[in-house]
């Protein structure tokens, strides 16, 4: 069974997000709160979304899925970037990936959202073969980029005075 993720389910989140990071050997990286997890799927502006996976007999969860929207200057709509996909070790296999895959493709039909993106591990081989049995498509051609920490502050620093909107979140 796939359905939205609850408050409730913070605490389960939590504990996926940081077996995920371990899996992805990034452990020490995996610092979200669970307080922080709370505001951002569930404040009054929420950052991202999560469906929950379950066993229907047992109700145990077996996974999850995190996204948020993003907006694409060439084509002029929103698109979903999916943030975290886990599927726990004992459960993989039995189809709780691609339900939630087929659950977030059916969320992108149903609000108009031309792109679904995502990032895996160049050295993930079993998720990579796993996606290639969609039809993903990987596009080599893109780097990702990111800028934190002391690089991010030193840039900041030289900012010019800018009007613009705040960010919520």
């Amino acid at each position: 069974m796939i359905r939205s993720a609850t408050v409730n389910d913070i605490p389960e989140i939590r504990s996926m997000v940081r077996e995920l990071a371990a899996y992805e050997r990034a452990e020490e990286q995996a610092r979200a709160t669970e307080e922080q997890l709370r505001a951002a799927l569930f404040g009054e502006h929420p950052a991202a979304f999560a469906l929950i996976a379950e066993d229907d007999g047992t109700g145990e969860v077996m996974g999850f899925a995190l996204w948020f929207p993003r907006f694409s200057t060439w084509t002029g709509t929103r698109g979903m970037h999916l943030e975290d996909l886990y599927v726990r070790p004992h459960a993989r296999g039995a189809g709780y990936g691609k339900a939630l895959l087929a659950a977030l493709a059916a969320i992108c039909r149903r609000d108009g959202y031309d792109r679904f993106e995502w990032w895996v591990l160049a050295w993930n081989t079993p998720t990579i073969d796993f996606y290639k049995s969609l039809g993903v498509e990987f596009l080599d051609e893109w780097k990702v980029c990111r800028l934190s920490g002391e690089p991010l502050g030193e840039l900041a620093a030289q900012a010019p005075e800018v009007v613009a909107p705040v960010c919520e979140g």
